[in-house]
């Protein structure tokens, strides 16, 4: 089975960004085919698409079709930089209302969602309010609560190599995790506990280029390093809320992830 897609764009209505705002899709499949679509959430926050699509195997499979998007502020979707650090406009509610937005542009009823890191925590947030429409849910490498991860995070650093644990260290402890060596040190961090396929796909390296190239939605809500998280996601805690959750829930967790249980 050939693998179609098509792409478009929604306006995305968001009085505090202060100019039109667009999300930016890609549908795989045909989504009157009467089969559930798959809607996918990326992670960073600040990633795009790009590293979840090898999911389109859904379709070509089972004819199931998937739904693609970069989030606002990412990818091809609206980049809004003059925002960068504006803890009061990077929220998760904003993210919630750009997947509502889009569900209803594309007229979307019933539907699966899967979310990654990131996207697994909004989709989370997304998943306790009950909205209709929602059947089924897949969390990926994701944490209930930020406090995890940066746990998580720190056991894995200390697996690193010596020498990298120490630049890492070095420059925490200067409050440097900005310069070009620790960024460095944290690509090789990324190496062993995001992506462990060598080379790394395409499509991760699209993902991590995109958040370099625009930072404003990274280093807002998460900061500028995966060991502390100093954005506003810090105090991120969805475990007393957990139960609201209505319907069938899959996670999905491996060995070298980020995210710990």
């Amino acid at each position: 089975m050939s693998t179609p897609y098509r792409e478009g764009e929604v306006e995305f209505n968001v009085p505090a960004a202060g100019k039109p705002c667009k999300t930016h899709y890609w549908i795989c499949g045909d989504l009157s085919s009467g089969k559930t679509p798959l809607v996918t959430l990326h992670g960073g926050p600040g990633a795009t698409h790009h590293y979840l699509t090898n999911h389109d195997e859904l379709y070509r499979a089972h004819g199931i079709p998937i739904v693609f998007y970069d989030q606002i502020g990412n990818g091809a979707s609206t980049h809004l930089p003059e925002k960068k650090g504006d803890g009061s406009f990077w929220t998760v509610q904003l993210f919630i209302d750009e997947l509502n937005n889009l569900l209803g542009h594309l007229g979307i009823q019933e539907y699966d969602l899967l979310g990654h890191s990131w996207g697994g925590m909004l989709a989370t947030s997304f998943a306790i309010l009950q909205p209709k429409g929602l059947r089924r849910l897949v969390l990926a490498s994701s944490p209930a609560k930020m406090e995890d991860w940066e746990k998580a995070a720190g056991g894995l650093k200390a697996l690193l190599p010596k020498d990298v644990q120490e630049v890492l260290n070095k420059h925490e402890a200067a409050g440097t995790v900005e310069s070009p060596e620790y960024q460095a040190a944290s690509d090789r961090y990324n190496e062993e506990f995001t992506c462990r396929v060598k080379p790394m796909p395409e499509g991760f390296v699209k993902s991590f280029q995109a958040i370099a190239q625009d930072p404003t939605v990274y280093m807002t809500m998460n900061g500028p390093s995966e060991f502390f998280i100093s954005g506003t996601l810090k105090s991120f805690d969805i475990t007393a809320d957990l139960y609201r959750i209505d319907v069938p829930t899959l996670l999905t967790n491996g060995k070298w992830d980020g995210a710990q249980g």
